[in-house]
C-alpha cells in the first residue's frame, strides 16, 4: 500500500522532491490536489468549537511535541471546516487556505478518526510546518480493532500510564482495548487477591470513561475458569479449585459461581455501556484431571453460566483452543458468544480455525499476537507474518468482527513500551483494505510514532529484528530464557558455538551507537526500550563469548601450572577473573536502565520481583570470579596446581 502511495502522490503545490506523508494506518485513498501553495502552520490553526474533543486533544498534543503553533478552538472563521456528512468513513481534504472534514457522523469515531490523520499529516518544510494539499477517502477494512493488554502477569500500568496508553492506541485508530485481568480487580470479599494496588470497580470504570474521550471501548477481559492460580493459591479460595491450589476452577463445585458472579457483575457494570464481555475460558488444561469431567457439555455449561451475568445486550467473548479441539461445543453455548480465534507463529495459513468457527455461524475475531513474551525485545519478524497472514484471511470471513491483538507478558519481566512497532503493524493491517507494506514498514512507523524524518530510527528497528532471526532460539529457549542462562553450562555453550555471536553484537551496537543518545519529538519511552532491547542482545552476545573465553583462559592455565611459566599461569588466572568480573558490572549497569523503563509505564510492586534476576546474575558472577581468585591464592600459588572447571565452580563457596 505504502509503495503504491509512493507512485501516486505527486504534490503539485510542493517541490518535485517532497515524499508522500507517512501515514499510520494508510488511507484507503490519497490523492494530491492542485493548489496555489501548501497550508503554512505559522500560526495557530482555528478549529470549531464544536470539533470531536478527544480527537482535538490528541492533534493539538502531536503537534505541539512537534514544535507547530498549538491549534486553538473558535466560535467563528474557522480554519477547518466540518460536514457535510458522507455516508461511512470520512474525507478529509486541505488546500492552501483551510481544511475540510466531511465525517459519517458529527464528532463520532470517523470525524476523530479523520482527525488522528490529520494529525500525522504536516511536513517539514524551510524550517516549518506544512500541510499538503491532499484529499483523502478514508473508512477501516474492519470495524474493530482492539488490542488485548496483559496486565495480570509483572508488569501493571500506572494510572497515568494506561490512559497514555490508550491516547497511544486511538493514535494508531485502534478502538477497543481490553486489559486482561485475573487478579487485577479488588474484590471487597478478598481484598489480599489483587495487586497490591489493583484497580477497584470504580477505577475501572474511570478508565472506560477516559478511554470513551477517544472513542476506545473499554472491553474487559475477566478470565473466570482457568489461569485462576492467582486466585485459587489463597486458603479461602483453595476449595474452589480443580486440583489443589491449582489454576482451573471447578466446574462441579457451586462455591465457584458464588464466587464469579459479583467480580462478573461487578466488571461489567464498571465497563457500562459496553458491547461484549471477555470471559476467558482458554487453556482449560486440567479439565478431567481432578473432580470434573472433561466433556463439551461441561465447557459449554461455564460459558453459558457465566455468560449470564452479563448485562442484557453484553455479548460473551470466549478463547477458541477448547473450541478447535472439540467443535461440538459450538452446538451447546449461546449463539451471541463471540469467538476470538487466537493463534501464533508464524504458520502457512489460519483458515482452518476461522472456517471452523465461520461454518456454524459464529461471529468471531483473529487474534495474533505482538511475539513480545519472553523476549528481550518483541519478536518482529514472526508478530509481523502472523499479523499479516491472519489479519489478511480473516477480512471478508462470515461473522467477522475485527482483530483482538494480544500483547502478553509470561515471564513478567517485558515492557509494553517494546511492543509498539507490532500494535502500530496490526493496527494498520486491520485498518487498511490493503496489506502493510514490509518493506517500508519501518520508516513509515518511525516518521508517524517518533515524529522525526531521521531514517536511523527505521534502520534501528531493522537491527532489532534481524538481531532476533540471528539467535535462532525456539519458543522453549526464547532470547530472555537465554539472557539468563549460566553461559558456562555447557549444553548453553554448545548453541553458543553455533551462532555467529560476533556479528550479532555488531548489529546491535549499530543500532546503540544512535539510540545511546536519540531523543526524538514524540514516544522517547519507545526508544528507551529499543536501546534496553539492543543493550541486552548485545551482552547476550558477550555473556556467550565469556562463556568460552574464560573457561579457556582458565584452561590454559591448568594445561601449565605444573611448567616454569608463572607469568603466563597467573595472567590466565586472572583474565579469567576480569572476564567474570566484567559480566557483573555489565548486568550492574543494565538493572538501573531496565528500572527507569519499567517506572516510566508499570507501579512500583512488580519491579522488585523482576530485579531479582539482576541481583542473582551479579552474584553469580561475582563468586565466578571470587572461585577463580581462590584458586589463584590458595591452589596456585601455594600448591602450583589448577584444579578442574567444573570442580571449583560446584563449591558452594570460593
Amino acid at each position: 500500500m505504502r509503495s503504491f502511495l509512493v507512485g501516486l502522490f505527486v504534490l503539485v503545490c510542493a517541490s518535485a522532491a517532497a515524499a508522500a506523508p507517512a501515514l499510520v494506518p494508510s488511507p484507503t485513498t490519497m490523492t494530491a490536489s492542485a493548489c496555489s501553495a501548501p497550508l503554512a502552520l505559522r500560526r495557530p490553526l482555528r478549529f470549531p468549537a464544536t470539533i470531536d474533543p478527544g480527537g482535538f486533544e490528541l492533534l493539538r498534543s502531536r503537534w505541539t511535541a512537534l514544535g507547530i503553533p498549538a491549534p486553538v478552538l473558535v466560535r467563528e472563521r474557522a480554519d477547518v471546516a466540518v460536514g457535510p456528512y458522507v455516508k461511512s468513513g470520512y474525507l478529509l481534504r486541505t488546500d492552501a487556505a483551510r481544511v475540510a472534514i466531511a465525517a459519517a457522523s458529527a464528532a463520532g469515531e470517523a470525524e476523530f478518526d479523520a482527525l488522528a490523520t490529520l494529525a500525522q499529516l504536516p511536513e517539514r518544510s524551510a524550517g516549518g510546518w506544512i500541510l499538503p494539499c491532499v484529499r483523502i477517502v478514508d473508512a477501516p477494512a474492519m470495524p474493530w480493532r482492539i488490542v488485548s493488554d496483559d496486565v495480570s502477569r509483572g508488569p501493571f500500568p500506572t494510572m497515568e500510564y494506561a490512559k497514555r496508553r490508550i491516547r497511544t492506541l486511538a493514535s494508531v485508530k485502534i478502538n477497543g482495548w481490553s486489559p486482561y485481568m485475573e487478579q487485577v480487580v479488588v474484590d471487597p470479599r478478598a481484598p489480599f487477591i489483587a495487586w497490591p494496588n489493583g484497580w477497584t470497580p470504580a477505577q475501572l470504570h474511570d478508565l472506560a470513561l477516559y478511554a470513551r474521550r477517544f472513542h476506545v471501548t473499554l472491553i474487559p477481559e475477566q478470565q473466570t475458569f482457568a489461569h485462576m492460580h492467582e486466585s485459587l493459591k489463597w486458603e479461602a479460595e483453595a476449595p474452589l479449585a480443580e486440583l489443589p491450589h491449582g489454576y482451573l476452577l471447578a466446574e462441579s463445585d457451586p462455591r465457584t459461581y458464588q464466587y464469579l458472579e459479583p467480580l462478573v457483575r461487578s466488571v461489567a457494570a464498571a465497563a457500562m455501556p459496553v458491547p461484549f464481555v471477555h470471559i476467558g475460558a482458554d487453556e482449560p488444561i486440567d479439565l478431567g484431571r481432578g473432580r470434573t469431567p472433561r466433556t463439551a457439555q461441561v465447557f459449554a455449561d461455564h460459558v453459558n453460566r457465566v455468560a449470564g451475568y452479563l448485562p442484557r445486550g453484553v455479548r460473551p467473548m470466549i478463547w477458541d483452543d477448547a473450541i478447535q479441539q472439540d467443535a461440538t461445543i459450538l452446538g451447546l453455548i449461546p449463539r451471541n458468544t463471540v469467538i476470538v480465534t487466537f493463534h501464533y507463529g508464524n504458520e502457512k495459513t489460519y483458515r482452518p480455525y476461522i472456517d471452523r468457527i465461520a461454518s456454524a455461524g459464529f461471529d468471531q475475531m483473529v487474534s495474533p499476537g505482538a511475539a513480545n513474551w519472553n523476549e528481550l525485545y518483541p519478536d518482529l519478524a514472526t508478530s509481523y507474518a502472523n499479523v499479516a497472514r491472519f489479519v489478511g484471511e480473516g477480512k471478508g470471513a462470515r461473522g467477522m468482527l475485527g482483530m483482538f491483538m494480544t500483547v502478553w507478558h509470561d515471564d513478567g519481566e517485558t515492557l509494553y513500551e517494546a511492543t509498539w512497532p507490532a500494535i502500530a503493524y496490526a493496527a494498520a493491517s486491520a485498518w487498511q483494505q490493503q496489506p502493510v507494506e514490509d518493506a517500508t514498514w519501518h520508516r513509515t512507523f518511525a516518521r508517524a510514532f517518533f515524529g522525526t524524518d531521521d531514517a536511523r530510527y527505521a534502520d534501528d528497528l531493522d537491527a532489532l529484528q534481524n538481531v532476533r532471526t540471528m539467535l535462532r532460539t525456539t519458543p522453549s529457549d526464547p532470547p530472555d530464557y537465554l539472557f539468563w542462562r549460566d553461559p558456562f553450562d555447557p549444553r548453553v555453550q554448545a548453541r553458543a558455538q553455533t551462532l555467529d555471536l560476533s556479528r550479532i553484537r555488531t548489529r546491535a551496537e549499530t543500532a546503540l551507537s544512535h539510540l545511546w543518545s536519540a531523543q526524538p519529538p514524540l514516544n522517547r519511552d519507545a526508544v528507551a526500550a529499543m536501546k534496553l532491547g539492543a543493550l541486552r542482545y548485545d551482552q547476550l552476545g558477550r555473556r556467550l563469548q565469556i562463556g568460552k573465553e574464560a573457561r579457556d583462559y582458565y584452561d590454559d592455565a591448568r594445561a601449565h601450572a605444573t611448567k616454569p611459566e608463572v607469568g603466563q599461569v597467573y595472567r590466565s588466572l586472572n583474565i579469567a577473573k576480569y572476564l567474570c568480573w566484567e559480566m557483573r558490572d555489565a548486568i550492574a549497569s543494565i538493572a538501573p536502565l531496565y528500572a527507569a523503563a519499567w517506572r516510566a509505564e508499570s507501579t512500583e510492586p512488580g519491579l522488585a520481583r523482576m530485579l531479582v534476576h539482576y541481583t542473582v546474575a551479579e552474584a553469580e558472577a561475582q563468586h565466578c570470579a571470587d572461585r577463580i581468585d581462590g584458586v589463584t591464592r590458595e591452589d596456585y600459588l601455594r600448591k602450583s596446581t589448577v584444579p578442574a572447571w567444573d570442580d571449583v565452580m560446584r563449591t558452594s563457596a570460593p
